[in-house]
């Protein structure tokens, strides 16, 4: 008997909803193929716009709604000029993140056949590597709360031993199972400034600690700066990289460029119980409502989602599905008919979104 399973969703601020409709149309098409899964959608309010609205960027109901949902599809977040009165953005992802202690930002860097790369890639190299940012502590820690006065300003930088510890055999445990399936040597690099901060040596003795709980794997250290002079350099040298929510918010956006841009960026932000899959882009309310957008980050972060789902619940034709997904996505952008024109092509939206659901048949 098929399983069902209940996805919250989100569907917005500027391009979100055009970005999301696509998605739940290729989701809803996988489900129906199969008889292993079934999956219901149920949208709720949140963002800038319903904050410009109500006054409350994310309802208490829809944030209980997430919480019992069997995972969570968020879309682009955020606008311009809405803002909290403080001056900071409208985010309700970072709300979610905390809410649910979603400690591991997971932003995979996959340059396939069809990436508008800005990289000259060797033959024989291939850059298929996994960025894991903490998301919930960090620089990001006293978010809107930060002390201002008229001489100076203070944000505090946290790091915990609890938070670091689950961080650190989620990025472990990641890397063991990209090896048993053949993708990555095994090896996880813990992205830091241990030499001028000691926060980040703390930081990275927690990381050596639980290393040894993985004899198997290969785990080293980098600083950041050297760590993004390499992802330009020598990318294809990286297999799971593992940092602090300031760096890896920075480094991911990097990630994006080296992909072809942030419209084929996919992420998810992972806790012990729960899961949220959103593009790593904004909203463009400069294009909204003209069907411009491209929908492939947000479909290849639903694709992330299925993969999470079945093996979260030992459902395989999820996890086959989802690969089946980011399979059909980088078809379509090898073949270069059916892009959006940040890409280079001429589709709209929807168009580039039927092309993929084409591409799964």
């Amino acid at each position: 008997m098929a399983r069902n399973f209940d996805i919250a969703v989100f569907e917005g601020d500027g391009i979100g909803p055009e970005i999301m409709a696509p998605t739940v149309a290729v989701l809803e098409q996988l489900a129906a193929e199969s008889d292993a899964y079934n999956l219901t959608f149920d949208a709720y309010p949140a963002g800038a716009a319903h904050y410009a609205k109500t006054g409350d960027s994310l309802p208490a109901a829809s944030l209980e709604a997430a919480g019992k949902a069997d995972a969570i599809l968020l879309s682009a977040m955020g606008l311009p000029d809405v803002r909290y009165d403080d001056g900071t953005e409208i985010s309700p992802q970072i709300d979610l993140r905390k809410a649910f202690n979603l400690f591991a930002g997971v932003r995979p860097v996959r340059i396939g056949p069809g990436h508008k790369t800005p990289l000259k890639i060797p033959d024989g190299r291939e850059v298929d590597f996994v960025l894991i940012r903490e998301s919930t502590e960090g620089l990001f820690y006293t978010q809107g709360t930060g002390e201002v006065t008229q001489d100076d300003a203070r944000e505090t930088l946290r790091i915990t031993r609890d938070v670091s510890e689950k961080l650190f055999r989620f990025a472990f445990s990641l890397a063991q199972d990209r090896k048993a399936y053949g993708q990555g040597p095994g090896r996880v690099t813990c992205v830091d400034k241990a030499n001028v901060f000691r926060a980040f040596a703390f930081f990275r003795s927690i990381f050596d600690k639980e290393a040894k709980a993985f004899p198997d794997l290969i785990a080293d250290h980098a600083y950041v700066d050297a760590t993004a002079l390499w992802m330009v350099q020598k990318p294809w040298d990286f297999d799971v990289l593992v940092t602090e929510n300031m760096f890896g918010d920075i480094l991911s956006d990097l990630g994006a460029g080296l992909m072809g841009g942030l419209g084929v960026a996919p992420s998810a932000d992972i806790g012990l119980e729960q899961a949220v899959f959103q593009p790593c882009h904004g909203s463009a309310p400069d294009i909204a409502g003209q069907g411009k957008a491209n929908p492939m980050a947000m479909i290849l972060s639903a694709a992330m989602m299925l993969e999470w789902l079945g093996l979260r619940h030992d459902v395989r034709a999820m996890t086959a599905d989802g690969q089946r997904l980011r399979q059909a996505v980088e078809q379509i952008m090898q073949e270069g008919l059916a892009v959006t024109a940040d890409l280079g092509g001429h589709a709209t939206t929807n168009e580039t979104g039927q092309a993929i659901m084409a591409a799964l048949g």
